[in-house]
């Protein structure tokens, strides 16, 4: 029998029977220890009594509006006051209003998630990276888990990389710009300011996939980075969910890497000024330039870029 002493507690909230179970099975993957298990419309009074709480696992499957709105507000400030962590799982529809309400680092936001990736960011958000990997087994889990744990490191790496040279904060940490770049042509200027050519670039990319296939070659942070900016140069605003689908790659995997891509300083959050309930994401002025410089000099020498 399962000793209960030390295991951290989790609730969940959720609109549907699928989605609880879902919810207790990651949990219980987790080494986790279920505490209540609740319809969505009970979240906010229960957390107003519950004492305290390692972890709330949320699974939401429509838009209940306000109420939707408040639990995520309520979910964010509690990760900020370091109360408890949270995993919020939405489908694609929800993907906007979800990411709107979100900024936390202490909330993981999931977008129809596999058993694996859910047991995943349970696991990472309870800081217990041990998983009981025999619930999963069966629909070769294992390997999908190990594959999502490499990807996360991936993730952490590089950025970690990029945090040094592109983030601005704090300021006493800020590095010296780096040398400008020789004056280029107004041809080659011309070229690597299109959007056009930018959109090209991705379109190349789609090809690349339909030969290879699309797990080969997986890159969503440079195919984001190419979308963000060509919709620079379009003057078109970008939301959360059209970035999931430039990411090309699954929707889960794509909010991680713009979560963390924000953290880093290359990406910034909009609010929509006609919806409340939207966010878009840009380029920082910082990794724009980066981006415009890089491709000012791969025109230069022209070079294809992919």
């Amino acid at each position: 029998m399962a000793d209960w002493d030390d295991s951290p507690t989790v609730l969940i909230f959720g609109d549907s029977d699928a989605g609880i179970a879902a919810a207790r099975r990651s949990a219980a993957n987790a080494g986790a220890r279920v505490a209540a298990a609740m319809p969505i419309a009970a979240a906010i009074d229960r957390l107003n009594i519950q004492v305290t709480t390692d972890l709330v696992v949320v699974d939401v499957s429509t838009d209940h509006g306000d109420m939707l709105d408040r639990l995520l507000d309520r979910l964010d400030a509690e990760a900020e006051m370091g109360n408890h962590a949270s995993v919020v799982t939405v489908t694609p529809a929800l993907i906007d209003i979800a990411a709107a309400r979100i900024r936390q680092p202490g909330v993981a936001l999931l977008a129809t998630p596999d058993a694996t990736e859910r047991a995943l960011a349970v696991a990472e958000m309870l800081g217990r990276p041990r998983l009981g990997l025999h619930d999963i087994k069966s629909d070769g889990g294992q390997a999908r888990l190990q594959k999502l744990s490499e990807e996360v490191g991936r993730i952490a790496r590089t950025l970690a990389r990029l945090s040094d040279e592109v983030q601005p904060a704090p300021a006493m940490r800020e590095r010296a710009s780096p040398p400008p770049l020789p004056p280029a042509d107004a041809a080659a200027m011309t070229e690597a300011s299109d959007a056009s050519t930018i959109r090209a670039m991705i379109r190349a990319r789609r090809l690349r996939d339909q030969y290879f296939g699309n797990e080969l070659f997986a890159d969503p942070a440079w195919d984001m980075l190419l979308d963000l900016t060509a919709s620079r140069i379009e003057q078109r605003p970008v939301a959360v969910s059209s970035l999931c689908i430039a990411s090309a790659v699954p929707a889960t995997t794509a909010l991680r890497w713009i979560k963390q891509l924000t953290d880093t300083g290359l990406f910034k959050r909009i609010a929509d000024p006609l919806d409340g309930r939207r966010v878009f994401i840009e380029l920082t002025d910082r990794a724009a330039q980066g981006m415009r410089g890089y491709l000012t000099a791969a025109a230069r020498l022209g070079t294809v870029v992919v």
